[in-house]
């Protein structure tokens, strides 16, 4: 049978890294889990009973295409309680995770055609997202200088139709001040770009607060999600905010799309959202599991490292070490027992010399990990 050529995307490279890690364990060895970006946790337990109680009295079909309508006020009340942002539920649309965002986004905004300029090292699936809408992604080659985060500079001149960036980003978790962030809108907005602020790891931050896109300008789209903070990745529900007189084209398109986000995952994200004391304690863990990195990394010869703003990564500079992280991580699980991602994930020309830890698993779980990489780096030479 045929296939379309907006089909041929890359593989997300740590969901292979996940499966190798999975056959390892079926074969009765005990992994530590560093490739993946998901908290060791699960739903907060207000999430979980307010959807056995749902589960009783309630059929749970489909929602509106928007989400419920409490979801979206709800979610429109985090950013005056998180940001001091008046945000008008009407602009607040519940998605099928992230990645429904993303398609819901790029499909709206973009043309059959359109350049995006993604920051590069970034989120892979950002790139396989525009691919298979048949548009075309533009890597943004991003420098240690600028903490691996786009400046204007990095795309003058370019004629992208939209510009997306994320703080905390995905592989590095750095973050953009309000004056970056806002450099970046203005510039892309005079070049007559849409600006896409991906912000699903607001709420993971260490020293200083993230700042939101909507503190800067009404006129951009924002993306963010359950998965991370809120620990429900596998509820698959998301949200963005969008400029007042694009609702109703993004409605339009997740009804024919989506339908509707799943109508259990919004009544557990609501009741997540009143958990605070629960999702605090989650953020113990990874404030502790960050310290342990920072300091177990470099005495394991992964010394090439910068302290993350937010997330649960560490970006490592592994270039005096290999120059194929993709087998160098292959390795590492063979003799270490370690999952870790391969840089090539996230930076197609130079993450052959990088790669990413993650550290969002139980604090004895990096214990082990960051001890089992110290051997197998001694054992190396």
């Amino acid at each position: 049978m045929r296939n379309s050529r907006r089909g041929a995307v890359d593989p997300f490279i740590v969901m292979d890294v996940m499966e190798a890690a999975r056959a390892a364990e079926a074969a009765g060895r005990h992994i530590i889990h560093m490739e993946v970006g998901q908290p060791g946790t699960p739903a907060p337990q207000g999430a979980r009973d307010a959807l056995v109680q749902a589960m009783q009295t309630d059929a749970l079909g489909y929602t509106v295409a928007l989400g419920l309508p409490a979801l979206r006020a709800r979610i429109a009340r985090l950013y005056g309680e998180w940001y001091g942002v008046d945000l008008d539920p009407a602009r607040v649309v519940v998605t099928s995770g992230s990645s429904g965002a993303f398609i819901l986004a790029f499909t709206a905004l973009f043309d059959s055609g359109d350049k995006v300029g993604i920051g590069a090292p970034g989120y892979p699936s950002y790139r396989q997202i525009l691919r298979a809408l048949g548009l075309q992604p533009v890597d943004l080659p991003t420098s240690a200088a600028n903490r691996f985060q786009p400046v204007a500079a990095d795309f003058a001149g370019l004629d992208l139709a939209g510009l997306m960036v994320a703080s905390p980003a995905n592989p590095t978790g750095t973050m953009l001040d309000r004056d970056a962030l806002a450099a970046l809108i203005h510039a892309a907005q005079g070049a007559g770009a849409a600006f896409i602020s991906d912000e699903i790891y607001h709420g993971i931050e260490y020293e200083a607060k993230a700042v939101t896109a909507l503190e800067i300008s009404d006129d951009v789209y924002v993306i963010n999600s359950f998965s991370k903070y809120f620990s429900m990745t596998g509820w698959r529900v998301g949200w963005m905010v969008v400029p007042p007189d694009h609702v109703r084209i993004i409605e339009r398109i997740a009804q024919n799309m989506f339908i509707c986000p799943p109508h259990a995952s919004q009544i557990a994200a609501l009741a997540a959202m009143e958990c605070e004391a629960e999702l605090q304690a989650n953020m113990d863990v990874y404030r502790e599991n960050r310290r342990l990195m920072l300091e177990g990394l470099p005495r394991a010869g992964f010394d090439r490292i910068a302290p993350p703003d937010g997330a649960f990564y560490v970006y490592a500079d592994v270039s005096d070490l290999t120059d194929d992280s993709r087998a160098f991580a292959a390795e590492i699980l063979d003799k270490a027992g370690v999952a870790v991602t391969p840089g090539l994930d996230f930076d197609p020309v130079r993450g052959g010399g990088t790669l990413r830890f993650s550290y969002a698993r139980a604090t004895a779980d990096i214990v082990e990990g960051l001890a089992r990489l110290q051997r197998f780096m001694a054992a190396r030479g």
